[in-house]
């Protein structure tokens, strides 16, 4: 059975291709064995909740659940052990954007997702050997997807009036 997937843009100038952003975490799901994800952690089935945010609204999340108002990247939420709901991904779009403004910032939108979902599978990254451990599982990712053709597509509407005052 494929894992659910629920997908909301909360970021109101950014564009996405949900049948491309669900077709990379098939891949991922897929790879799963050659990523070395840990045993534990991001049940096969259960759902997947991705949240795409501006840096001002991650950074509330990142103050309201982790106590550091700071700006970041993203956060993941696990879920309860499997068969419940694998967790959450919330990614600023903002940060990607600003990271690579004159590139393709789009896999670097995807990299935050393949972050967020190998910390769903129990990749940590908090001391120094398995942060190693987890960049390279992200190489590997981003290979697997670059290789598929499965890193998706990501775009910004262009500024408006409205889109300023809501942002």
């Amino acid at each position: 059975m494929k894992r659910p997937i629920a997908i909301r843009c909360l970021h109101p100038r950014l564009r996405l291709d949900r049948r491309a952003i669900v077709r990379a975490f098939r891949t991922l799901d897929r790879n799963r064995v050659a990523l070395s994800t840990p045993a534990s952690g991001l049940g096969a089935d259960g759902e997947l909740s991705l949240v795409f945010l501006t840096d001002a609204a991650l950074a509330r999340l990142h103050g309201d659940f982790l106590a550091d108002p700071s700006p970041t990247d993203v956060i993941t939420f696990p879920g309860p052990p499997p068969p419940g709901p694998a967790g959450e991904i919330c990614v600023s779009a903002d940060a990607a954007r600003r990271r690579r403004p004159r590139g393709d910032w789009s896999a670097e939108l995807t990299l935050y997702l393949v972050h967020g979902w190998l910390h769903l599978a129990g990749h940590d990254d908090r001391a120094p050997v398995p942060r190693r451990a987890m960049r390279r599982a992200e190489a590997v990712a981003m290979a697997a997807l670059r290789r598929e053709g499965a890193v998706p597509p990501f775009s910004f509407q262009p500024s408006s009036p409205r889109n300023r005052r809501l942002a």
